[in-house]
């Protein structure tokens, strides 16, 4: 596996060589310093720890100042692991974009968007109850019956029912890297990418 960590920034279009229009997220993905190699032998598996973004001294603790302090780099606001990174790396080395090349097949990790408590309609695709005559009042975008009477005389687990919507870690797979901006650190990735702008998704192949 090789990855790295990026920010969402938005979305864009562009055009291919045939003239169709892609619609694009853009990620930035600014070089990663590698800030922790951990082996078999001294940690039980295989990993590359990579950080993104400084964080100000004085909202470090000692013990991140100490760890960062051996890959001879600042304290970094965003650190994930990536398991059996297939470079070979060396502590306080980065990771740029240079590992992705255009046409690669990706997946993209990331948190969806919180949408808050919302009903079955719009939290599992429900069409509600229906019909608005024959006495009926305010039910169009109701759950309906959702167990037995005198048997099972409960619900059962895992009924799809109204509650918290969003803000679930999710892996999006078969995304595609339409280009590059090495220069400005940009990637372009066609298909659904997680979470809002802004927020931080992790980007492996």
């Amino acid at each position: 596996m090789k990855g790295i960590i990026g920010k969402k920034i938005g979305m864009t279009s562009i055009f291919a060589a045939d003239g169709k229009q892609i619609a694009c997220t853009i990620i930035e993905a600014a070089p990663n310093t590698v800030t922790q190699i951990k082996t078999q032998e001294t940690d039980g598996y295989s990993a590359v720890q990579l950080g993104l973004g400084d964080k100000k001294e004085k909202h470090s603790t000692k013990s991140e100042l100490n760890h960062y302090a051996k890959a001879q780099t600042a304290a970094k606001k965003f650190v994930k692991e990536f398991r059996n990174y297939s470079i070979e790396k060396n502590l306080g080395e980065t990771v740029t974009l240079d590992i992705f090349a255009e046409g690669d097949n990706i997946e993209v990790v990331g948190t969806t968007k919180g949408k808050g408590f919302q009903g079955v309609v719009k939290r599992h695709g429900f069409s509600g109850v229906g019909e608005a005559s024959h006495g009926q009042h305010d039910r169009q975008r109701a759950p309906g019956s959702i167990g037995g009477s005198s048997y099972p005389s409960r619900v059962f687990k895992g009924m799809r029912m109204a509650g918290r919507m969003g803000g679930d870690r999710v892996k999006m797979k078969g995304l595609k890297v339409v280009k590059i901006f090495p220069e400005k650190n940009y990637i372009l990735i066609s298909g659904s990418v997680p979470g809002n702008n802004g927020s931080i998704v992790l980007i492996q192949k």
